[in-house]
């Protein structure tokens, strides 16, 4: 098996999330090896500038500004990447996180049902919506972003561990569902990784290092760490690999 099976030319991915962090990082990487992109964002111009950057690498991006809680947004953003690159060979759904904290008790309703529609009702019509394509044409790759949060309990993130445990339920069903068809579902589990998104928390070099010291890889993952075992997933080098879930946390869970 030769570097190439790694390589992926002539390939179209369409990544949620894509403005920053992992998704940023994915979508780039995925352009590095070969793959056209389309960048699905709540932030137009986030995902404008990076459209720029793919494409001055060669490739063709198309930056789809996209609410991925909205049905109709999610169907369009489907359609236009087809229309535009032509097929969908990998899904990404990276879009996802929480902005708060509490304990259930004193969880509001709101705030759950916010919660599950990004991290998980997201993940199910992007899936249904591009596992047509995907089924249809008889290849392709879904990666879906869970977390350790969502193998393991997380206190005070009881909304979000709820919607990442089902995500990866949700992968495994799916490989299940499409392994005839030649479409393979994967989830990626990431532990701490530098984002704008927790940046208080490994900015501070005290809080940081609390954050990291029951890990054997006393650091904090960064999004690139991440993208490379996407890009792995979305390869020909993954193509005997389904209805895994892949933790990279640094060696925490061990």
């Amino acid at each position: 098996m030769g570097l190439e099976v790694f390589s992926l030319e002539g390939k179209s991915a369409l990544v949620t999330g894509a403005s920053r962090g992992i998704g940023a990082a994915i979508a780039t990487a995925f352009a590095e090896a070969g793959a056209d992109v389309a960048l699905a964002a709540r932030s137009t111009s986030d995902i404008e500038q990076l459209a720029g950057k793919i494409e001055a690498l060669g490739r063709r991006a198309i930056p789809i500004t996209t609410d991925v809680t909205n049905p109709d947004d999610v169907r369009a953003c489907v359609a236009k990447t087809i229309d535009g690159l032509g097929k969908i060979d990998t899904l990404v759904n990276n879009a996802g996180g929480t902005k708060f904290m509490a304990p259930l008790i004193d969880l509001r309703p709101d705030g759950w049902h916010k919660a599950i529609a990004l991290n998980l009702d997201s993940v199910f019509m992007f899936c249904q919506e591009a596992g047509r394509h995907m089924v249809a044409n008889g290849s392709g790759s879904v990666i879906n972003m869970s977390s350790v949060a969502g193998v393991h309990g997380a206190p005070a993130l009881s909304y979000y561990s709820a919607a990442k445990h089902a995500v990866v339920g949700l992968t495994k069903t799916l490989a299940i569902e499409w392994g005839d068809s030649g479409v393979r579902v994967n989830a990626l589990c990431p532990g701490w990784v530098k984002t704008e998104l927790n940046r208080p928390f490994w900015s501070d070099p005290e809080t940081s290092a609390s954050f990291v010291q029951n890990q054997p890889i006393k650091r904090w993952g960064e999004p690139e760490e991440i993208a490379a075992a996407a890009v792995w997933l979305a390869s020909d080098a993954a193509s005997y690999v389904t209805g895994s879930t892949i933790v990279i946390d640094g060696g925490a869970l061990a």
